[in-house]
C-alpha cells in the first residue's frame, strides 16, 4: 500500500469501528501560545483529554499534519522529517487498553499487511517510588495477540535506553519493559516532570524490525528504544489513567483516555520494507524531480535531497496555513527551512530558482486528501519564490565571508556580524563552518546573544533620542 492508501484505509477502518472523523487542525495552534506548531495529533484535543466533552463524541480519529522544528538538525538521515502526518485515534473515557491494542495490531497486519514477526512492542516498567506498578495489563494483552498470530511473545525487562544498548534483544523476545524515560507520557515529558493536576500514564510503543543487519554498532546492541537503525517506531498508544496530586503523588483517574498516534510516513516505509522514509509515495516523487533538475543521483546526494524534499514539503504546508517567512516565531522557522533548502540546492548546482518546480509536485501529491494545498498552489509558489530570490542575493556573499575564516577560530561576534550586516542566518554560518572544517568557539552562542542584546539596547536608545527630537528620530 502507498501512503495515500494507508491514510484512507486507516480512517475508514476507525470510522467503521465507531470513530467520528474530525477535521485536521491548522499547523499554527489557535489560542495556544505555549508552542509554535501543532506537533502531534493530540495537541488540539488537549481540552477534551483534560475532561471537556467533545461535540463529536467519545471516539475520534483524524490524520494530522505536524511540524516539529526541534528535529531540523536530524533531517538528512533515513527517518527524521520536520513535517509529517500523524494518524490518530482517541477514546475519551470509552474503550481502553484491550480494544486499542487489538485494533491497531489488526490494522497493521490485516489491512497494511505487515509481518507480525517484524513487530516488537514496549511497555512501562513501573515506578515503585511513586506507587505506579508495572504495566502488566498491556504486556498481557500483547502476549495474547502475538500468540493468536502464532509468533513468539517473550517478555524482557530492559530499564533505560542505556541498559538496552548494553543488553540487546534475545531470541523469542517481543515485549520489552522500559522506564519512564521511554514509556511514560505527560505534558512535562517525564514522570517526575508531570505537572500537578495533569492526566498522565504509561504508553506502549510499536516498532518495526528491519533486521539485525540494519543496526549501527556504534549505538550498542540492538533493541527497540535504540537509535541504531534496526528498529523504527511506527506508533504510540498512550494510556491516560493517572493524575498527579498536589503533593506530587499519583492517583487513578475516574475517566481514562486513550491517545494514539501513528506516523504515516513510517508505517508506509514499513509497508514497503524500506528503512528510508524518503522512498515512500509522499516523498519519492519530490526526490525524483530533484534528480531530473540536477542530473544527480539520490544515492550520491542523499542527505541534501532528503533535506530539500522535507523542508519544501513543510514550508508548503506552512504557507497553505497562512505562515509567511519572517524573522519571528513561525515565520522564522519557515525562513530557516527555506534557506537551508536553498543552501543545499546550491551544493547540487541548482543555481536558478527551483521552488516553482517543486511546489507543484508537492501540491499534486496532496490534491485528493488536502485540496486546500492544490487550491493555494500558485499563491504558495509566489511566496516561496519571492523568499528564494531574496535569499539568493545574499547567499553567495555570506558563503564567501564564512570561507574567509579558514585557519581562524570563528567567535560569536563573527557569527553575529554575518547575521546583522549580511543577513546570513547563524544556523547556516555554523553549518557552513562545520562543512569547511572551520573551528567555531565553544562559547559562540553566549557571545552571539550578548552582541544581539547590545544591539537591541542601542536601538532602544536611538528610539528614545528620536522621540525627543534629537538626531535619529522624527519630530513630527
Amino acid at each position: 500500500m502507498d501512503a495515500h492508501e494507508i491514510r484512507n484505509a486507516y480512517l475508514d477502518f476507525l470510522e467503521r469501528n465507531g470513530h467520528a472523523l474530525i477535521t485536521r487542525a491548522p499547523l499554527v495552534p489557535r489560542g495556544d501560545t505555549s508552542t509554535l506548531f501543532n506537533g502531534s495529533g493530540m495537541q488540539a484535543l488537549l481540552p477534551y483529554l483534560l475532561g471537556e466533552d467533545h461535540p463529536d463524541g467519545r471516539r475520534l480519529t483524524d490524520s494530522q499534519p505536524c511540524v516539529r522544528a526541534q528535529d531540523i538538525e536530524d533531517v538528512g538521515d533515513n527517518r527524521h522529517t520536520t513535517f509529517f502526518e500523524m494518524l490518530g485515534n482517541w477514546s475519551l473515557g470509552d474503550y481502553f487498553k484491550e480494544t486499542q491494542i487489538r485494533q491497531f495490531f489488526t490494522f497493521l497486519l490485516d489491512i497494511v499487511g505487515l509481518d507480525p514477526e517484524r513487530i516488537s512492542v514496549t511497555c512501562f516498567i513501573g515506578d515503585p517510588a511513586n506507587g505506579i506498578p508495572r504495566d502488566d495489563e498491556a504486556a498481557s494483552i500483547w502476549a495474547s495477540v502475538f500468540a493468536e498470530r502464532g509468533v513468539s511473545n517473550g517478555i524482557a525487562e530492559i530499564g533505560s535506553q542505556a541498559d538496552g544498548d548494553a543488553r540487546g534483544v534475545r531470541p523469542g523476545e517481543r515485549i520489552f519493559f522500559y522506564d519512564g524515560g521511554e514509556n511514560w507520557w505527560s505534558r512535562g515529558g517525564s514522570l517526575e516532570g508531570t505537572p500537578i493536576g495533569d492526566p498522565c500514564g504509561p504508553d506502549s510503543e510499536v516498532f518495526y524490525d528491519f533486521g539485525p543487519e540494519y543496526q549501527d554498532p556504534s549505538f550498542g546492541l540492538a533493541h527497540p528504544a535504540s537509535d541504531g537503525g534496526r528498529f523504527m517506531e511506527i506508533g504510540n498508544q498512550v494510556f491516560m489513567q493517572y493524575r498527579r496530586r498536589e503533593d506530587g503523588s499519583f492517583e487513578e483517574l475516574a475517566r481514562r483516555n486513550v491517545d494514539f498516534g501513528g506516523g504515516l510516513e513510517r508505517i508506509a516505509a514499513a509497508s514497503i520494507d524500506s528503512d528510508d522514509v524518503f522512498r515512500i509515495s509522499l516523498l519519492w516523487p519530490i526526490v525524483e524531480r530533484l534528480q531530473e533538475l540536477t542530473g544527480k543521483r539520490y544515492e550520491d546526494e542523499t542527505a541534501a535531497m532528503r533535506i530539500i524534499a522535507d523542508h519544501l514539503r513543510g514550508a508548503t504546508f506552512l504557507a497553505v496555513d497562512g505562515v509567511r517567512p519572517s524573522n519571528k516565531e513561525q515565520g522564522y522557522v519557515m525562513r530557516r527551512l527555506l534557506r537551508r533548502a536553498i543552501r543545499l540546492a546550491l551544493s547540487l548546482d541548482l543555481h536558478e530558482n527551483f521552488f516553482g518546480e517543486i511546489v507543484p509536485v508537492i501540491a499534486g501529491l496532496y490534491a485528493d486528501d488536502y485540496p486546500e494545498v492544490a487550491a493555494a498552489r500558485d499563491e504558495v509558489v509566489a511566496v516561496l519564490v519571492k523568499e528564494e530570490q531574496s535569499f539568493r542575493r545574499t547567499l553567495g556573499a555570506g558563503l564567501q565571508m564564512v570561507q574567509g575564516y579558514a585557519g581562524r577560530v570563528m567567535t560569536g561576534h563573527d557569527v553575529f556580524r554575518l547575521s546583522d550586516t549580511n543577513g546570513f542566518p547563524k544556523e547556516l554560518t555554523i553549518e557552513e563552518a562545520g562543512r569547511l572544517g572551520i573551528e567555531v568557539a565553544s562559547d559562540w552562542e553566549a557571545e552571539f546573544a550578548a552582541a544581539l542584546a547590545e544591539q537591541r539596547a542601542r536601538s532602544r536608545g536611538a528610539t528614545h533620542l528620536g522621540a525627543a527630537g534629537l538626531p535619529g528620530g522624527d519630530t513630527a
